[in-house]
């Protein structure tokens, strides 16, 4: 990078993040003062992943997708807990590979080129297949996607909190989800003009979030990251399930995070409230993709810039904000009132700002919390337990749903008030608090 670069590099990250170069608590000297261009790139590469993210998401645009192209529903019901816990549970066995790798960029970058990879699958099904073969294919393309995406999670904390201090990791990610939210606004906005023809437009934006997943992990592999000799992975792997109850912060958190899930599953219990109300204008693919891209637009950047003063604190209040969206969703439907043109939005894109503060503050709470040398092994633990919690609660959530949407809504607002309350028992990790 030229000297001319590099001050601008230097530039931008003073303005995003309010700190000067150097001032670290965490990095070693080199690290340091190759932090404003790895933070730039972190930022970039986040965005399109993000963004990509957005543009495929399951629960909105793949359920779309699957059902124009005839595939049975009980297939697009699998969507959401393929992708979700796919992502997850295989992370407790990538860890050891990924303890050995001295630079563990290149595993990041090779999930996201994966994922470009499964996302083109996805689109030449789309275009070439029909009915359940339609389907199947997709879920088997979401599959690859799943896996793919959990080899980048498993190592993308340890790389952050070997290249950008801890003072500065929530900013990280708050800037690249509020970036990646301005575009899937944009594809929203798109799509409710009724210009071009659905199908070619959500075909398109799958197109494009390939293309940003393989240009993400370009840009990841240029990040300057400090050699790091693996431990060999010995002791990750099913046994390390123990440090749920051998580290007793890492256990609350786990606890925390899980019971945090309805901020996840909930989303699409509140359209079928709104669908019942008859708000079938809230129905269209377009408007969901709206309320949910100006919540992350909205929140993510002061989720962030909070996370990195106490994290435990975003997981308390993200608790309360989704508890209470919940409990007015219920509270406005049982008074007749869901099926106003305000009423499901507003349930909706509340919940939304809890979601993200959520996915914020866990992401910074673990990489603050865990050891700096196992950062990997406590990645895969939480995410493989919350993975089989999942699961679970998709179980409960089935069972809970039949005596009605209400009564998920209402036992979801419950268990967020009880992760508030576990994660006010979490110690502080953030070191803004400190």
């Amino acid at each position: 990078m030229s000297a001319s670069d590099t001050n601008l590099a230097t530039s931008l990250f003073e303005r995003l993040t309010g700190s000067t170069r150097g001032d670290t608590r965490e990095l070693g000297p080199d690290a340091a003062r190759h932090e404003p261009g790895n933070f730039l790139r972190h930022v970039a590469s986040l965005s399109m992943t993000k963004l990509a993210d957005g543009l495929i998401d399951p629960k909105l645009v793949l359920s779309w997708l699957m059902q124009a192209v005839g595939a049975p529903v009980s297939l697009v019901s699998w969507l959401v807990p393929l992708r979700e816990a796919g992502s997850l549970l295989p992370q407790l066995f990538i860890a050891p590979r990924v303890r050995r790798m001295a630079q563990r960029k290149w595993a990041w970058a090779l999930g996201s080129l994966v994922q470009g990879i499964a996302a083109a699958a996805i689109v030449l099904v789309a275009v070439l297949m029909q009915g359940m073969g339609a389907g199947l294919a997709i879920l088997a393309a979401l599959a690859v996607l799943a896996v793919a995406r959990s080899l980048s999670s498993v190592s993308y904390k340890d790389v952050l909190g070997k290249t950008v201090d801890r003072t500065r990791r929530g900013t990280t990610t708050g800037i690249a989800t509020s970036v990646s939210s301005a575009g899937v606004i944009i594809f929203a906005i798109i799509l409710l003009t009724g210009l071009f023809a659905r199908m070619g437009l959500v075909i398109g934006a799958i197109s494009l979030a390939a293309l940003l997943w393989v240009a993400a992990a370009a840009v990841f592999s240029t990040l300057v990251e400090e050699d790091q000799p693996g431990d060999g992975g010995d002791a990750v792997g099913l046994g390390e399930m123990k440090l749920l109850w051998q580290d007793r912060d890492l256990g609350k958190f786990v606890i925390a995070r899980s019971l945090l899930l309805p901020t996840a599953l909930a989303p699409p219990y509140i359209v079928l409230l709104a669908a019942q109300a008859g708000d079938n204008r809230f129905g269209e693919l377009g408007a969901l993709v709206l309320a949910s891209a100006l919540a992350s637009l909205l929140s993510a950047y002061i989720w962030g810039r909070l996370a990195d003063r106490s994290s435990r604190k975003v997981l308390i209040f993200t608790g309360l904000v989704a508890a209470a969206f919940l409990a007015l969703a219920v509270v406005l439907d049982l008074t007749g009132v869901m099926g106003s043109v305000w009423a499901a939005p507003l349930s909706l894109f509340g919940l939304m700002i809890g979601y993200q503060g959520v996915r914020l503050g866990r992401s910074t709470y673990l990489v603050d919390m865990a050891p700096a040398d196992n950062r990997a092994a406590y990645t895969a633990v939480s995410n493989t337990t919350v993975g089989l919690l999942l699961l679970v609660f998709g179980a409960f959530s089935s069972a809970v749903a039949l005596a009605g949407p209400e009564a998920v809504l209402s036992a979801y607002a419950v268990i967020c008030i009880l992760a508030s309350g576990v994660a006010f028992t979490m110690k502080e990790a953030s070191s803004g608090s400190e």
